[in-house]
């Protein structure tokens, strides 16, 4: 329970800490949780999660919209296994065709 005029770090500027990566970030760039205000999760690992959350919804509820997106999921893990992200040659495309791929 916070005392009337305490400042909070969030409210005095100081960066705050990923539960994920422990990375540290300030307040804009963290998704809080609804029922557990304390939590906070950096975009890049709430992205990371809404991934893994829609992956086992696919496992759960067979489709053939799931089973598309999971030959997507699996072709994304060949290109990252491969490191073909990083080449200079096709790195990029495959870096914008992943962005806005499910």
């Amino acid at each position: 329970m916070t005392t009337p005029g305490a400042v909070t770090a969030s409210e005095a500027g100081e960066p705050l800490e990923c539960w994920c990566c422990a990375g540290t970030y300030q307040e804009p760039d963290l998704v809080r949780l609804g029922r557990h205000p304390e939590v906070g999760v950096c975009l890049a690992c709430a992205h990371f999660l809404h991934q893994q959350a829609r992956g086992r919804e696919d496992r759960r509820h067979p489709s053939p919209a799931s089973r598309l997106r999971d030959g997507l999921r699996g072709g994304r893990r060949l290109v990252i296994q491969r490191h073909w992200h990083q080449n200079r040659v096709i790195g990029r495309p495959l870096r914008w065709l992943g962005r806005r791929l499910p």
